[in-house]
């Protein structure tokens, strides 16, 4: 438990006779001496090969004090292996078997659960009679009813007693809170009603980032996710589990497992846990997502993919959760036409024609048309080592919508080497629209 914070307001205590004390209730931690490294003198001086009776080049009376030291109980036998028998707590790494109370109010994270002890402390001569007590916890958006004793008043608080309760809240928002107590109550001869208010402040901060990149590759979606911790202490995953969006599935990518515990009966039981360290420290994460089979296309599927629930324990097991907002898919616009290419020679021979399969979908409910495919000319039409044969503008006719039309272009190469053939562009004729050049395709020209 640690004391109350140093924000309280509300009336004096000198005009009352409660006042409210407030600790946190917190998990102890270990407390751990200075002087971790355990060794024994004789280390310092000589090592394991040279004590041992064969050594005549030992001094005895080192021989007798190592053995005494060593293993008296046991004929004076030196083992070197002794040294890893664990007598006391403070033999296996330093921590001295005491559990250390939390000495502030310390810091409260996103998906924790709060829980504070608080008391209402009659100081003065007087008794309380009819303490109504009430708890609650206020954020930036919301308030958050503790405890309320309207319905059954504590009857008395003698003089020097006191009143104990435990509150819990799971904090769900980020930024300033603040722990509101109030008691209205009788004291003395009096028959006023007194009101007492006092304010506890503290911050909710986050104790984990997540950062998610999606990437789509033809008909999959990858999705890779980044937990960094910063709180510190080191947190260890219960379980990160991304659900997907009802038109998506999900898998996990992971690394091949080693041969040994793909068949293992205990693989299950001794799971190696999901281990993220303090201050900074990360864990990343690998999922392919892809669509269901209802006849949909990525496009017309909505760009909601899914959201993370995160659930962790610290060191000495205080649970925490949470859960991430959905999680976006950032698809291109939409394009009206699409320019693919269907086959294309990777080798040709200079200045001999040679043929590129393309083929133009409508992507839209409407029929469009009719286009004209043609190359961009550049700078300089001398710099172009890839051009058409023939015709300098093939036109298309109208296609319907949904559909598409196959069509090849006559090319020749007038230089040799890795060439790229750049700027096929399809232009709409009615709507006098241009769209963008298709992606440079690579080929190789062989001189003969």
């Amino acid at each position: 438990m640690s004391g109350p914070t140093t924000a309280a307001g509300g009336a004096s205590p000198g005009q009352h006779s409660l006042a409210f004390r407030v600790m946190r209730l917190t998990r102890p931690s270990m407390h751990a001496d200075e002087a971790v490294l355990r060794l024994h003198p004789n280390d310092l001086f000589v090592g394991e090969d040279l004590i041992s009776d064969a050594n005549p080049h030992v001094p005895s009376n080192l021989l007798d004090l190592a053995s005494s030291d060593s293993s008296s109980a046991e004929g004076g036998e030196f083992d070197f292996r002794k040294r890893l028998f664990i007598d006391n707590p403070t033999d296996a790494m330093g921590l001295s078997g005491f559990l250390l109370l939390p000495q502030a109010f310390g810091a409260i994270y996103l998906g924790e659960t709060f829980c504070s002890y608080i008391s209402i402390n009659n100081s003065s001569s007087y008794e309380a009679r009819d303490v109504i007590i009430k708890a609650e916890i206020q954020s930036e958006k919301q308030r958050f009813l503790l405890l309320d004793t309207s319905k059954s008043p504590v009857e008395s608080i003698r003089a020097g007693g006191r009143y104990d309760f435990v509150v819990e809240h799971d904090v769900k928002e980020l930024g300033a809170h603040t722990l509101v107590c109030t008691a209205l109550y009788n004291d003395g001869d009096s028959t006023e009603r007194k009101y007492l208010p006092q304010f506890f402040k503290f911050v909710v901060a986050n104790p984990i980032s997540v950062r998610t990149k999606v990437r789509n590759f033809k008909d999959n979606t990858f999705l890779e996710a980044c937990i960094e911790n910063h709180t510190k202490s080191n947190l260890y995953m219960d379980q990160v589990e991304f659900e997907p969006a009802p038109q998506w599935t999900a898998t996990r990518l992971e690394a091949d497992e080693h041969a040994s515990l793909k068949n293992s009966k205990i693989r299950d039981l001794l799971k190696q846990p999901v281990f993220i360290r303090a201050n900074g420290g990360i864990c990343n994460y690998l999922y392919l997502l892809r669509l269901h089979e209802l006849g949909e296309t990525k496009d017309d599927a909505d760009t909601v993919l899914g959201k993370f629930q995160i659930t962790w324990r610290t060191n000495l097991g205080e649970p925490g959760r949470l859960q991430t907002r959905n999680i976006h898919n950032n698809l291109p616009p939409k394009k009206d036409i699409d320019l693919q290419v269907v086959t294309a020679p990777s080798r040709v021979i200079l200045e001999q024609p040679f043929s590129v399969h393309l083929r133009l979908i409508n992507q839209t409910e409407r029929t469009v048309g009719p286009f004209e495919v043609y190359i961009i000319s550049g700078s300089s039409s001398d710099d172009r080592s890839v051009m058409l044969n023939g015709l300098q503008k093939l036109v298309l006719p109208l296609v319907e919508g949904s559909d598409s039309i196959n069509f090849d272009l006559n090319m020749v190469a007038t230089q040799v080497g890795v060439q790229r053939i750049s700027g096929i562009t399809v232009h709409a004729v009615q709507e006098k629209k241009l769209y963008d050049p298709l992606q440079d395709i690579e080929i190789f020209v062989d001189a003969e």
